[in-house]
């Protein structure tokens, strides 16, 4: 999936330093009696109660630092609670640095697609990259054709997030220009990419959705495929429809006739600019870890720049300096384009690695706050509450994507919602007779794709800060991340594909 930034879960520890820490830190908690599910969910409820009134009191601009100070304070309720309790401010402190250890990828992937877009946009890629869609794409077949094209894209690459880096901000752009919603098109654009991340044998998540399960990587696509592509089905029926009414609120022809001349006017517009994203995806397809591949992008992006775009560096010079300050402005810092539209103006901006730093400082609120609910038992005790309800089947592969929603909620990373459910349900799936498929479905369908739903989470964090909309305003569009966990919930109440072990067959 996702931040697969040096090649390997960041998640999974491998050396004898983390196995002594994880067993301190279980001697540590084991000596501290179980919290109450009361005290467990607190937290939680503060942390909700918190969002919802910024949500209310700031709108999107929530982001900007009053969501991250609610994180804060819920982490720091939530370890007066654990305190209390006789734990050992040690213990929590050495998880939550654990946390954002491992959130430390996602934190320079972030920043490496910063420099990207500032790059592509002084080396004319992005602008070239609209100029050339706006002519291909016909705005009532837009929104579908951009969830399809993000679909083979991350089955190709295996990265919802390098899709999104790479593909989904053009896409933005040229969605923006045609005068489409943008929660609309992020929404399109993040389930094609998650779509792409679950059925591609090269992404991370569903390596280790199959990891965990103990099941065969190949079997657990073919199985997942059975709730997968109904749900996408669905989604790109969904879009069509969409598509076509919404067809009278886009731009018109001549609208889209005159973008692509002001865009002309700017920039140097090549047919080869579009090999720089092209030998990105190459890059990241031939496995290149996508840290270095993005690194790649961007300096090809100012080498564009230098050699094809003298005229626009030209007139920034008046205002930002000489060619090393533009590039390194370009890939820090604010930089904008002047094209006489208010909306060619909005989309020809950005603010390099410096307009990531909200994201990343929210991701880091959410790390503190996961730890600390790690540390103190409340996100054990949580899951332990939903499986003692487990009657049935189909009740324990909802408990199970329970666990992963709760997991994502309050731990804020994709891989531990994979992995403490997958741990604590295997014996319970091996005892009710169920195959390992169904777990690793269960695991990839409301795991994974619930992730990018969630502001806090590290992919719902980063899909808003690269796609440039909000959370909660593509939410209601990620169709296909809406009916994953439906679709998954549906087969096992109506008892369809379930397999069984051999041995109670």
């Amino acid at each position: 999936m996702t931040q697969e930034i040096f090649g390997n879960n960041n998640k999974t520890p491998d050396h004898q330093g983390d196995s002594l820490q994880d067993n301190s830190t279980h001697a540590a908690l084991s000596s501290v009696p179980s919290p109450s599910l009361l005290l467990s969910v607190l937290p939680l409820w503060f942390l909700f109660a918190l969002l919802a009134y910024n949500v209310a009191l700031y709108g999107d601009n929530s982001i900007s630092g009053a969501n991250q100070t609610a994180l804060i304070l819920s982490a720091a309720f939530a370890a007066a609670i654990g305190l209390v309790r006789g734990m050992a401010w040690s213990v929590i402190q050495d998880n939550v640095l654990d946390n954002i250890k491992a959130a430390t990828p996602a934190i320079l992937i972030l920043l490496m697609v910063g420099a990207l877009t500032g790059a592509w946009l002084v080396g004319g890629i992005v602008p070239s990259m609209i100029y050339y869609g706006l002519g291909i794409f016909s705005p009532s077949v837009f929104v579908a054709s951009a969830c399809l094209i993000t679909a083979i894209a991350a089955v190709v690459i295996g990265s919802s997030w390098s899709t999104s880096a790479t593909l989904g901000i053009a896409l933005m752009s040229i969605g923006y220009a045609m005068g489409i919603n943008p929660g609309l098109v992020a929404g399109a654009i993040v389930s094609g990419a998650y779509f792409g991340d679950k059925m591609s044998p090269l992404s991370d998540t569903t390596n280790l959705a199959s990891g965990v399960s103990g099941v065969d990587l190949f079997t657990h696509i073919r199985y997942l495929s059975m709730t997968a592509v109904p749900s996408i089905v669905i989604t790109l029926l969904l879009y069509t429809v969409l598509g076509w009414v919404m067809g009278g609120d886009v731009a018109s022809v001549d609208d889209t006739a005159r973008y692509q001349q002001l865009i002309a006017d700017k920039f140097t517009v090549n047919p080869v600019l579009l090999l720089v994203p092209a030998a990105v995806i190459f890059l990241i397809v031939r496995k290149v870890a996508a840290l270095p591949a993005l690194f790649v992008g961007a300096m090809a992006g100012i080498l564009c720049a230098v050699l094809l775009q003298q005229e626009l560096v030209t007139e920034l010079s008046v205002e930002l300096g000489n060619t090393y300050q533009i590039m390194m402005q370009a890939l820090y810092g604010d930089v904008s384009v002047v094209a006489g539209d208010p909306v060619l103006d909005d989309l020809l901006s950005t603010g390099g690695m410096y307009g990531m730093l909200n994201t990343i400082w929210l991701i880091l609120s959410a790390m503190v706050f996961g730890g600390v609910m790690e540390a103190c038992g409340f996100l054990g005790r949580i899951t332990r509450a939903l499986i003692s309800r487990v009657r049935s089947d189909a009740g324990l592969i909802t408990a199970t994507g329970a666990t992963c929603l709760v997991t994502n909620v309050s731990a804020s990373d994709q891989y531990l919602a994979l992995v403490v459910p997958g741990r604590m349900f295997s014996n319970a799936f091996k005892a009710r007779g169920l195959a390992p498929q169904n777990l690793s479905r269960t695991l990839e369908d409301t795991g994974t794709v619930t992730s990018v739903l969630i502001p806090w989470n590290t992919c719902g964090a980063y899909h808003a800060s690269v796609l440039g909309v909000a959370t909660l305003s593509y939410a209601p569009w990620a169709f296909f991340c809406l009916l994953s966990p439906l679709m998954t919930l549906f087969f096992a109440w109506a008892r369809i594909g379930i397999v069984r072990t051999p041995q109670t067959t």
